[in-house]
């Protein structure tokens, strides 16, 4: 059915809870699943142990040890068994929507990379994954009290194997720009992408970016950011979701009038966002979250979930 792979952190403390609870939510999803979980981080092999996962301990690392985009995407495909493959960030919770939206995306389109906005949310302890109700009081709890984050935040990548056949920069997961440029790639191979946030409720749990020497600073604007940024060439090859050739909505797969909107302008080396992009980041995406439980109870927008 789908081969998901991904990296962890060590599994211990906070990090290790809300890895394991990624883990288990992607077991649930459907029977013929392939989980593979690339590094030898502490506890990762007990993991993969517990839940029926496939660890592969060696991956290739930046000169820095963070782990490399182009060896895990090249190995994760020729170990895959399946023809749809997802790379998903190790702290992302998917429900059955996903794998309903994955169904639709892959039945719509041959090959396809379909991409989703994420839910925010404060998770301190192992869910009650044996509760019949778990993934309805979750999605609950994202809505009412989670936040749902711009279309420059990804968190998974799902697509036919293939797309990401060939060369690609050895950048460092984890950081930044990574996952920005895989958008790009899958745009610029004019491949679909899917805009499945409408039908997919992808929930992150909040965490602190302890595990690396530098926290928050070091992850967004360390020496690793600032080689990502040299590897990919350049802003003009970053795009979001909200780039995506088409939307994934209730009714159906509808074209995407703003994708050619680019999120960064070349204007210098440390480039701006143009206005549109932070009237549209910033004040129009967050309007929209704003008033969602009104325009829902005028009838104005259909639950996704």
């Amino acid at each position: 059915m789908l081969t998901i792979f991904t990296t962890a952190k060590p599994f211990r403390g906070h990090i290790g809870v809300i890895q394991r609870n990624a883990l288990m939510s992607w077991t649930l999803l459907h029977p013929d699943m392939q989980i593979i979980l690339f590094g030898d981080e502490e506890g990762g092999a007990e993991v993969c142990a517990e839940l029926g996962a496939q660890h592969e301990p060696h991956v290739e690392r930046t000169r820095f040890g963070a782990m490399r985009l182009d060896y895990m995407f090249g190995k994760a495909q020729e170990l895959a068994r399946y023809d749809l493959c997802c790379y998903v960030n190790c702290d992302i919770i998917l429900l059955e929507d996903f794998l309903g939206a994955l169904q639709r995306t892959a039945t719509e389109y041959k090959q396809f990379l379909m991409v989703g906005r994420r839910w925010d949310v404060d998770i301190t302890a192992p869910l009650a994954f044996t509760s019949p109700g778990w993934q309805m009081q979750l999605a609950a709890k994202a809505r009412e009290a989670g936040k749902r984050r711009t279309p420059d935040w990804i968190d998974y990548f799902a697509f036919s194997r293939g797309v990401y056949d060939g060369k690609m920069p050895a950048l460092a997961i984890g950081r930044v720009f990574w996952d920005n440029w895989l958008v790009w790639k899958a745009l610029a191979a004019k491949t679909p992408v899917v805009d499945a946030s409408e039908a997919v409720l992808a929930v992150h749990q909040n965490h602190d970016y302890g595990h690396h020497a530098g926290a928050t600073k070091g992850v967004w604007f360390g020496q690793e950011q600032r080689e990502n940024f040299q590897l990919i060439g350049g802003h003009g090859h970053l795009r979001t979701i909200a780039n995506a050739t088409v939307r994934l909505t209730p009714k159906g797969f509808v074209g995407n009038r703003l994708r050619h909107v680019n999120y960064w302008a070349r204007r210098t080396k440390r480039t701006a966002v143009t206005a549109v992009t932070k009237v549209q980041t910033w004040v129009w995406h967050p309007l929209l979250d704003l008033t969602r439980p009104v325009r829902r109870a005028l009838g104005m927008r259909k639950r996704s979930l």
